[in-house]
């Protein structure tokens, strides 16, 4: 069956029930797992009357982003070592996440991508997350969609 699962991680409540679901189901299947964080890039700054200048360097951002990734990462592959699944941990750094989620299930082999869905609910909950719908939307690899 699915023997590699893509799990594209941001470290919200949602997304770590995601985790948990997803870890339970790689437990299941005897399959391993690959957590996955999209880095922010940087802002481009924008310069002229009444913009605000951000202090922040490129360089510090990237350290910021590094460190939130190596954080949330962490904690979903803790979870998969609590319940004997292999897992790994990949990011990269990208404006467009869906992108960047397609794109790490492809390089790293991944035969599943097991996302969550957006978190509304009532009549807006019948809509996916727009991240969600687009690597449905854009992706050759299946998408299991959790809600």
């Amino acid at each position: 069956m699915f023997k590699h699962i893509l799990v594209p991680t941001d470290g919200s409540a949602l997304s770590t029930d995601t985790v948990k679901k997803a870890v339970d189901f790689a437990r299941e299947t005897g399959g391993k797992i690959t957590f996955f964080y999209s880095k922010p890039d940087y802002p481009v700054a924008f310069y002229g009357e009444g913009a605000l200048i951000d202090p922040t360097t490129p360089e510090k951002f990237a350290a910021m982003a590094d460190k939130q990734a190596a954080e949330i990462l962490a904690a979903a592959q803790n979870l998969a070592t609590a319940a004997s699944v292999t897992s790994t941990v990949a990011s990269s750094t990208s404006d467009v996440p869906y992108e960047a989620i397609i794109a790490a299930a492809t390089s790293g082999g991944c035969d599943l991508i097991f996302m969550a869905s957006h978190g509304r609910r009532g009549l807006s909950g019948l809509l996916l997350g727009s991240e969600t719908q687009k690597v449905l939307t854009h992706s050759k690899v299946p998408v299991l969609v959790y809600r």
